[in-house]
């Protein structure tokens, strides 16, 4: 008896583990072949490039002049220089600094498409499983039906029972064959859902247990790890940072911005030639830059705040809804293995001990109780999978 528990835990552990495998395998093949994933690592890549457009120097100018004199004894004039600006906001760096910010922030924006996709490719996958799982439990069901009625077959044709008593495991079969039918359909539409997340290649989900999971004791100890992984957080933090770059860039851009360069002039018998130096002093066109930088800073954290707050609070809820599904789950586990009396049941159908009907209305409860027992499961995966979504 000991060695038979030990390995039926360890069967119980490898599908588990197998479980874990193809759900890592799906998520594995859908990051790589997903269109829209795709697009959105070029859209990322493309949005990194024109952060970095616009931040270096301004273009050195070139002007050229040539001009004749009247009279025609006055000789011709030449004109050659070469200039060069330099604003502050380029040379201390500040515009590279908010690119690199913005880039970051791309980068995170990308991440959250990519959560987004695998958590519905895993929902997609916990339901294969459960739909494998509810099968599997139809198969037997089928057997145990086609068996029944193929013995109220044979008691008919010896007259042991009447045409009503026939009818009856008559439908009862066809009431099996019918749901699995229907899971059948069920289980080919979230296969096609995860070829269209695969890119139009097919993919499987074979497992027939679910993973185990163990929910984190306490929520404020887990929340905090949650909070620092979270994209869409980092995503709303990231934009503070980026506008407080911003304030540093308007202010360096309220400093004078310096020109320098070549001058050559060319007359009848005469050149002059020598360095220029210029300032433009930013009165007017950068005027309320800087105030509207430090507003977008306040917005932008007041817009962390918020995020904050309703993160916590909706994974509060998730926690507790995941909470409670975990225990309904469990308690159908036990209630299944306290009160499987389907073997006898049958027994007692096939010594004439009970009807049926009675035999079906009994069987009714027991599979019911099953089916709800493997729903909760599954409802329990899908709100622990969206509640360790920042982990994928």
């Amino acid at each position: 008896m000991k060695q038979l528990i030990i390995s039926v835990f360890t069967l119980l552990v490898s599908l588990s583990l197998h479980a874990q495998q193809d759900i890592n395998a799906v998520l594995a093949s859908i990051e790589e072949n997903n269109t829209t994933l795709q697009a959105s690592r070029e859209t990322m890549e493309a949005q990194k490039l024109a952060n970095r457009t616009g931040i270096y120097l301004s273009n050195p100018e070139v002007e050229f002049g040539y001009l004749w004199g009247d009279p025609a004894t006055i000789g011709k004039r030449t004109d050659f220089s070469v200039t060069q600006s330099f604003d502050l906001a380029t040379l201390t760096g500040r515009k590279s600094s908010v690119a690199n910010e913005q880039n970051v922030l791309a980068e995170w924006e990308y991440k959250m498409e990519r959560m987004n996709i695998l958590l519905e490719a895993k929902r997609y996958c916990i339901d294969l499983i459960y739909y494998n799982a509810l099968l599997q439990e139809l198969d037997l069901r089928l057997k145990h039906a086609e068996t029944i009625a193929a013995g109220y077959e044979e008691r008919l044709k010896r007259g042991d029972v009447s045409l009503l008593e026939y009818n009856k495991a008559r439908l009862n079969l066809s009431s099996a064959q019918g749901e699995i039918s229907r899971v059948e359909v069920e289980r080919s539409s979230l296969l096609e859902q995860l070829k269209r997340l695969n890119g139009g290649e097919a993919i499987s989900v074979e497992s027939v247990e679910f993973e185990p999971l163990l929910l984190p004791p306490r929520f404020d100890d887990w929340y905090l790890s949650a909070e620092e992984q979270s994209p869409a957080l980092a995503y709303i933090r990231q934009q503070v940072a980026i506008e407080k770059q911003q304030v540093a860039l308007s202010k360096a851009m309220n400093l004078p911005t310096l020109t320098a360069g070549y001058l050559s002039e060319k007359v009848v018998g005469e050149t002059y030639q020598g360095f220029t130096v210029g300032v433009s002093i930013p009165l007017w066109e950068n005027k309320n830059q800087v105030k509207q930088a430090r507003a977008a800073v306040k917005a932008a954290e007041s817009r962390v705040e918020d995020g904050k707050q309703q993160f916590y609070s909706g994974l509060q809820l998730l926690y507790n809804r995941t909470a409670g599904l975990k225990t309904t789950a469990e308690n159908y586990r036990q209630s299944l293995e306290m009160a499987n009396s389907s073997e006898l049941l049958k027994k007692a159908l096939d010594a004439g001990e009970m009807s049926l009907l009675e035999y079906v209305l009994e069987m009714g409860l027991y599979y019911d109780t099953v089916n709800r027992a493997l729903e909760a499961e599954r409802d329990y995966q899908l709100a622990y999978a969206e509640l360790s979504a920042v982990e994928l």
